[in-house]
């Protein structure tokens, strides 16, 4: 066997390329992967007090609150523009000014004498109450002096401390539903003409309702050069054909007696039995109670 045949046999010498190869530098080995620095005790302690300071900036100085005083997003949720944390965020915008100064601390205190300007709308600090009375005979809602029967207000004096003002007129023969409330807004909206909430009445005549009579009036009428819109007239069940319900939208207890002596029926009594979806259960005759809060949004909605 010659040499050339040796040197092609498995296990002998490698070329001589190889172990120039061998001589090579290694590549660097790649760094481990580490994790953020730790902050060093007295650098982290600087950014917490730094923080603080900045946070305090907001913050109005901390001192004893006199008796007449309240905090602002309070007295903003007292007047029932927004809640307390939605006040706060009004308040941290520069939305809020207190006697046409801007504030935006959080706590700050005004009196009940201060001006406070919300959002371009100047607020009252009273918290709004809603009443529902179930009224009785022989009392008003007139205020004129040297009346013969008793106001109202008799009926939910010491329920609260706020100016209460019921929503709409009734006379001394009129009876049910009675709605207070110092909501001035509330107020507005449901003695507009144009406010589209049903109320429902129970109505005593001094005769039985003919029928062509109660047709007519379920199809509206024109009182006082007004259209009156009646959305449902009719008998009510086991009663006599003189005690009529009647649902339509407006809250002035004139109206409802003025649509039956149109068509000359004398109106005994008037008992108002619905609200804008308020109604006389669990509350007896001459008793009131402070509407849900759940109430309170519905009418707002209506």
């Amino acid at each position: 066997m010659n040499n050339k045949e040796g040197n092609n046999k498995r296990g002998g010498s490698r070329p001589n390329s190889s172990k120039s190869n061998s001589s090579k530098p290694k590549p660097p080995m790649a760094k481990r992967a580490q994790g953020p620095k730790k902050v060093k005790p007295a650098v982290k302690a600087a950014e917490e007090e730094k923080a603080e300071k900045i946070k305090k900036q907001n913050q109005a100085p901390k001192r004893q609150k006199a008796a007449d005083e309240i905090r602002l997003n309070k007295y903003i949720s007292n007047s029932g523009a927004c809640s307390r944390r939605d006040a706060d965020i009004y308040i941290q915008s520069g939305n809020v000014k207190v006697n046409g100064v801007p504030v935006t601390e959080m706590g700050y205190l005004v009196k009940l004498d201060d001006v406070v300007n919300f959002d371009g709308v100047t607020l009252t600090p009273e918290k709004k109450e809603y009443i529902l009375l179930n009224k009785p005979k022989n009392f008003t809602t007139a205020l004129d002096e040297g009346q013969e029967y008793r106001n109202v207000l008799e009926l939910v004096r010491g329920s609260t401390t706020a100016k209460i003002a019921p929503i709409g007129r009734m006379d001394k023969n009129t009876t049910g539903l009675l709605l207070f409330t110092n909501d001035t807004d509330m107020i507005r909206k449901f003695t507009l003409p144009s406010q589209k909430s049903s109320k429902i009445y129970q109505v005593s005549l001094d005769k039985n309702l003919k029928f062509e009579d109660l047709e007519k009036i379920s199809k509206g009428l024109v009182l006082d050069g007004h259209r009156v819109f009646v959305e449902e007239v009719s008998y009510i069940d086991n009663e006599p054909k003189s005690e009529i319900g009647l649902k339509l939208r407006s809250s002035n207890v004139k109206v409802v007696r003025a649509i039956f002596e149109n068509f000359d029926y004398d109106v005994l009594r008037i008992d108002r039995v619905s609200f804008a979806g308020l109604t006389k259960k669990n509350l007896p005759r001459g008793n009131w109670r402070f509407l849900t809060e759940q109430e309170i949004i519905n009418l707002k909605n209506v």
